[in-house]
């Protein structure tokens, strides 16, 4: 048996034509701000792929590149400014930032409103509560590979492998809102492999190359694998792919599987931003 391969680039490229419909019918452009510190080199091309698939949408991408040791404050004062002005919809600052600057409170002065990247508190108690808010892109992008794989998640076992605020939990929470049966596993999981192996549904995002073995893996199961490691010069997930793809019944592959639908749910999440932003001072 060889797995289907869940084409995530197709995905993103419906999503983001769907995006770019809904920009035209807004009768403006939607901005989305971008704000990084430093130079780190990943972040960099990440903040370009951002900027490039702004443009194409026909939105405004605002970059503001700042110096490594610029101070929290000064990093406050933009965030403060950025949310006064009603030219932008979303605001996105880089992750991860320079060892002096609190990421929490940089993350809380975002509006809640046009955070689309889903981690402020009040957008994550939104989710924990069944609530409409903003969810980060990652697990957005899995949610919708998965219910477009599947159908529904109803009943099903899941395991997460992972639990950050970015991925990891808000996947576990994305999950039970679809009222699948939901595992978080981790490093520090007592015989993983065989929690794993319960698992119709595997996530794996727990940053480790190639950790999940294709024998952890139930026959058939829908495997997501949200990992993105260069290991030799070569991106590999955190599943051992060539082993995987013999014994899961659909699997992501790296790169090409969740990566783009990550931009994709960005631009998204920014339209839906400008579209409640207009409906509000249309009241």
């Amino acid at each position: 048996m060889t797995a289907t391969l869940i084409d995530g680039k197709a995905r993103a490229a419906a999503l983001r034509a769907e995006v770019a419909t809904g920009v035209a019918q807004l009768g403006r452009a939607p901005g989305l701000a971008v704000v990084l510190v430093g130079e780190d080199p990943a972040s960099a091309v990440y903040v370009r792929s951002k900027g490039k698939a702004c443009r194409e949408a026909g939105m405004v991408s605002v970059e503001h590149r700042l110096a490594v040791d610029t101070s929290q404050a000064d990093l406050l004062a933009l965030v403060r400014q950025l949310n006064a002005d009603p030219a932008i919809d979303g605001i996105l600052v880089q992750l991860p930032l320079p060892d002096h600057i609190d990421a929490n409170a940089v993350i809380a002065t975002i509006d809640p409103d046009k955070d689309v990247d889903g981690f402020h508190p009040e957008n994550v108690g939104r989710l924990a509560s069944g609530l409409h808010g903003f969810v980060p892109c990652t697990p957005l992008g899995s949610i919708m590979l998965l219910k477009e794989t599947i159908g529904s998640l109803s009943g099903l076992d899941a395991v997460v492998i992972g639990r950050s605020n970015i991925v990891g939990k808000p996947m576990a929470q994305l999950l039970l809102r679809e009222s699948a049966t939901v595992t978080i596993a981790h490093s520090r999981t007592r015989d993983l492999p065989d929690v794993v192996r319960r698992a119709d549904i595997v996530v794996a995002a727990v940053g480790q190359p190639e950790m999940v073995r294709g024998d952890w893996i139930k026959p058939g199961a829908t495997v997501i694998d949200v990992g993105i490691n260069r290991v030799d010069g070569k991106l590999v997930g955190d599943v051992a792919f060539g082993e995987a793809v013999h014994v899961a019944g659909a699997i992501t592959p790296v790169p090409g599987g969740v990566g783009p639908m990550t931009i994709a749910c960005l631009l998204s999440n920014t339209l839906v931003s400008a579209q409640r932003r207009q409906a509000k001072e249309r009241r």
